[in-house]
């Protein structure tokens, strides 16, 4: 619910897009008479071969994903945390990386408030578990940035396979590679700790499982749709439960239209081993809210909402009375949350939430390239098996609107239908000719020739130095700085974090690990002399600094560790 980062997709990296496709579009339609645009050719016949292969070619997206963000790491580094989500998803990734389920409540947690973060009855992410479950992989191998590196690659290789359920095979390796130019190297997906790509990866579970579910009833299938409904429902759930409802309504509505349903053999080889996966996943994710909130029933988020917040998730709710909050930041962060939802109620208000929604969607997951292919949207549309598809993103966009914030990566689950929509809106632009041109492969051809010139001129800006968006790495890196200097010095140390005014919500100091009191360095809010006087006397074998996060950075000695 933050506020959208500055690297989601900027005006001055839209407007280096577009300028690439005006120029492609202008020499690929001096050319287009010529070979391999006028045979038509999307791509090369090695290439071709290769997806046939269909379990190769999913592998070879995720391959080559992997190894370009890999290649990158000189220049473009790792990144750092720096927006809440991400904070409270490392939380929950050092929690698990440590074989725990939550954390018991700090004597101190007043001290260590932060946002979209639980401490009382435990101490823990709001969020459901399946992002840091993902971090925390990488956390094992080194860093929580492998899991999402890898997540991201997995996540693409499945929208690979799901294509192939829906698509000729050679359009389904285009578009996944298409996929994963967009959003594979250098989206926020990759290059932050907020972990989308597994809550696409669940989409994409669901999309390329029911098709098949559909033609055979086979086990494997039905077990993919509920492994891709169970990480919908513990990574994103609000969402997650509008994007399966199409599908869950046109499975049953197959079943009992074919009088399957009550046929035996489909019953034991796809109805079953659904039902069977989706238990096993309820009943686990009923455990893990038991063990951090103390009923199965009582999600994190409900109880970090409730502790703190004052503005509703959706819009045709009413704010709640005004909680107690221990220090000024949170109660100016949920104080502006509040206006936003009030201001949010009025007509304008809304209209310009919204247009701000589809703006970041439209800049994020399409841009001026894929949106070249939507001219043949009206011949797509006329597609029957475009109707789930295109249903199942009205679901999405619907389901969005009410909600009082709405990010890119909200839209996640649909990521594949979205690409889907788009990669059957190419196969129609194809065949466009004009006066004898190959008009269509023309646009065809220059789509993913756009992508990877806009990665080149991005990372060849960051070589030379020039500045056409914020810098890399991404995050908070004079948090980084200081964390480090702080880790070099002999001791223990605790850090008393104070702010200016006014304060971005969004540039948070404050965070901290799993194991507060088991941490070489500690970040608590500088509450006052008197408050603090509390912390301090249960650190009193730390040294103490004090710093003012909006300030460039700079550790202000309070006091030496004592005996």
């Amino acid at each position: 619910m933050n506020g959208a980062p500055s690297f989601l997709g900027t005006w001055s990296i839209t407007l280096c897009e577009a300028e690439l496709l005006l120029i492609a579009l202008i020499v690929c339609l001096r050319f287009s008479r010529r070979p391999p645009l006028a045979q038509g050719v999307l791509i090369p016949d090695f290439l071709r071969r290769l997806s046939r292969q269909k379990n190769l070619a999913a592998f070879s997206v995720c391959a080559s994903t992997l190894a370009l963000r890999a290649m990158l790491i000189p220049i473009l580094g790792v990144p750092a945390p720096h927006w809440n989500d991400e904070f409270s998803y490392l939380l929950a990734a050092d929690t698990f990386a440590h074989g725990r389920l939550t954390n018991p409540t700090h004597p101190m947690w007043t001290h260590f408030e932060s946002f979209h973060i639980i401490q009382k009855p435990t101490y823990m992410s709001m969020y459901p578990p399946g992002q840091g479950l993902a971090l925390a992989v990488g956390q094992l191998l080194g860093n929580a940035w492998i899991g999402q590196w890898l997540i991201t690659g997995i996540m693409c290789a499945v929208i690979c396979w799901a294509f192939q359920a829906w698509l000729p095979a050679d359009w389904a390796l285009f578009g996944a590679t298409l996929v994963a130019l967009r959003l594979g190297i250098l989206s926020y997906w990759m290059n932050s700790y907020l972990a989308a790509s597994i809550t696409a990866l669940g989409g994409a579970f669901v999309l390329g499982a029911l098709p098949r579910m559909l033609r055979r009833s086979r086990t494997s299938d039905a077990i993919l749709m509920g492994l891709g409904l169970a990480i919908l429902a513990n990574s994103r759930p609000y969402e997650g439960l509008i994007y399966s409802l199409p599908f869950g309504l046109v499975l049953g509505w197959c079943l009992i239209r074919r009088k399957k349903l009550l046929n035996r053999a489909v019953l034991l080889r796809t109805v079953l081993p659904l039902m069977l996966v989706l238990l096993i996943a309820g009943m686990a994710t009923g455990y893990y809210y038991y063990r951090v909130t103390g009923s199965p029933f009582h999600m994190t988020y409900e109880m970090n909402r409730g502790t703190y917040a004052m503005a509703p998730y959706f819009l045709f709710f009413t704010p709640r009375p005004e909680p107690h909050y221990s220090n000024q930041v949170m109660r100016d962060y949920y104080e502006w949350e509040l206006r936003a939802f009030r201001d949010s109620q009025t007509l304008t208000g809304f209209l310009r939430s919204t247009a701000i929604k589809f703006r970041q969607w439209w800049q994020l997951y399409l841009g001026p390239t894929l949106t070249l292919s939507l001219l043949a949207l009206p011949w797509a549309v006329r597609d029957r098996k475009m109707r789930l598809p295109l249903l199942v993103l009205a679901f999405m966009i619907l389901g969005s609107l009410v909600q009082t914030w709405t990010l890119p990566h909200y839209f996640a689950p649909a990521t594949a239908v979205l690409y889907l929509v788009v990669v059957q809106c190419m196969r129609h632009l194809w065949r466009w000719q004009w006066r004898g041109r190959a008009l269509g492969a023309a646009l065809i051809f220059i789509i993913p020739c756009v992508l990877c010139g806009l990665i080149i001129l991005r990372v060849g800006a960051v070589v030379a130095g020039v500045r056409i968006e914020p810098r890399w790495p991404r995050g908070n890196l004079e948090r980084v700085a200081v964390s480090h200097e702080l880790s070099n010095m002999p001791g223990e140390q605790l850090v008393l974090v104070s702010y200016g005014s006014p304060h971005d919500p969004d540039w948070e100091w404050v965070w901290n690990r799993a194991d507060i009191d088991g941490s070489k360095v500690v970040w608590a809010r500088d509450m006052g002399d008197t408050t603090n006087q509390e912390l301090l006397d249960y650190f009193r074998h730390r040294t103490v600094w004090r710093i003012n996060g909006d300030a460039p950075p700079h550790l202000d000695f309070y006091r030496a560790s004592q005996p």
